[in-house]
């Protein structure tokens, strides 16, 4: 890898951004966005900026371990999805920059959305959402490194997108958003237990102690398996407590199935990036189906 040349070609940067993992900005978003419709709250203009703030962020977080994980080394043999510092390919300054052009892109977009909204206390939370995606893997002591990763993303992937989302169109948090945050939160943080999973053998060589090296192989799969549990559940829960329309959603779950039974009989490695993007897919299905239910229903 050479610090003062760049060969990516722009298919490569978008290949960097890592586009697969873009389901778990997009569901938050349409999840939040149909609850509020489901209490009479929806609103366009809010909606589209959340989701433009989520997107940006997870872009941001993408080149951002990109960039931590490969001046690392931690991508030397990584099996998986493109990384341009790990291959060379990019100047890990420009990742860098990357990644800080689209935290920027997101902060100036909250920044409209909170002067929409007045909710002047989510400038601390977006703050607070960049500081937590940049020391995911960056900093002297990563949190990503010490198996913490599982929670920023329940929390931030979770309860504060969807809450967020349906707080900036409501004025309010509701016991829906909630209950939906809780689901999205459990089926966004199975893909990173899915992508953990089969880094395991080169995690543990590069040191890097995500929660899938520290409770093993075994576990990791089980934990796949009841984070798609509740998160189906959450679905069911939200229907049940406004229109069985909302069943609908229960298509994502349904079309899952296949994956989760390849977890569970032991998928390593290139299998695993199947199931990678299979379970990114189907939440962004699910939400879809929950979203259309929410309409009907109304």
């Amino acid at each position: 890898m050479t610090e003062d040349v760049s060969t990516a070609t722009p298919r490569q940067w978008l290949a960097g951004a890592r586009p697969q993992t873009l389901p778990a900005a997009i569901t938050p978003v349409i999840v939040g966005s149909a609850l509020a419709h489901a209490d009479g709250g929806f609103a366009l203009v809010p909606a589209v900026l959340a989701l433009v703030v989520a997107l940006a962020l997870q872009v941001g977080v993408n080149y951002a371990n990109d960039y931590s994980d490969g001046i690392r080394g931690t991508d030397k043999d990584r099996v998986g999805p493109l990384r341009l510092v790990g291959s060379g390919l990019a100047r890990p300054k420009d990742v860098r920059a990357a990644a800080f052009v689209s935290f920027a892109l997101a902060a100036v977009a909250g920044l409209v959305l909170v002067i929409i909204s007045q909710q002047w206390w989510l400038i601390a939370v977006g703050v607070a959402s960049i500081l937590a995606a940049w020391f995911y893997t960056g900093g002297k002591k990563p949190y990503g490194y010490l198996g913490l990763g599982e929670v920023f993303v329940f929390v931030f992937f979770g309860l504060v997108a969807v809450c967020g989302t349906t707080l900036v169109q409501l004025g309010r948090i509701s016991l829906l958003s909630v209950i939906g945050a809780v689901g999205v939160g459990c089926w966004t943080t199975a893909i990173l237990v899915a992508n953990n999973l089969r880094d395991i053998n080169g995690d543990t060589t590069a040191g890097k102690v995500t929660l899938a090296v520290r409770i093993g192989d075994r576990a990791t799969r089980w934990l796949y398996l009841i984070l798609v549990a509740v998160a189906v559940a959450a679905l069911v829960a939200v229907s049940a407590l406004t229109t069985w329309w909302g069943l609908l959603a229960l298509v994502g779950p349904l079309l899952i199935i296949p994956s989760v039974r390849s977890v569970l009989r032991g998928a390593v490695g290139r299998d695993l990036i199947s199931v990678l993007k299979a379970t990114g897919r189907f939440e962004v299905l699910a939400a879809l189906g929950l979203a259309i239910g929410m309409i009907i229903g109304a």
